[in-house]
C-alpha cells in the first residue's frame, strides 16, 4: 500500500529529494504521493523532520 502525505507536512521537500521513484510531488499547502507510482519503500519517511509521510 503506498504511503500518504498527512497534513504535518511542513513543505521542506526532503521526502520528494529522497523518492527513489519520483513519486512525490509538491501540492496545495502540503507533498503529494502518487499512489500509483509509490515503491512503498519509506524512504520519504525515514527523512521527513515531522514524520508527515505515513502508511496508507
Amino acid at each position: 500500500m503506498a504511503y500518504v502525505i498527512n497534513d504535518d507536512c511542513i513543505q521542506c521537500g526532503a521526502c520528494e529529494a529522497e523518492c527513489p521513484c519520483s513519486a512525490i510531488s509538491e501540492g496545495d499547502g502540503k507533498y503529494v504521493i502518487d499512489a500509483d507510482t509509490c515503491v512503498d519503500c519509506g524512504s520519504c519517511a525515514s527523512v521527513c523532520p515531522v514524520g508527515a509521510p505515513q502508511e496508507g
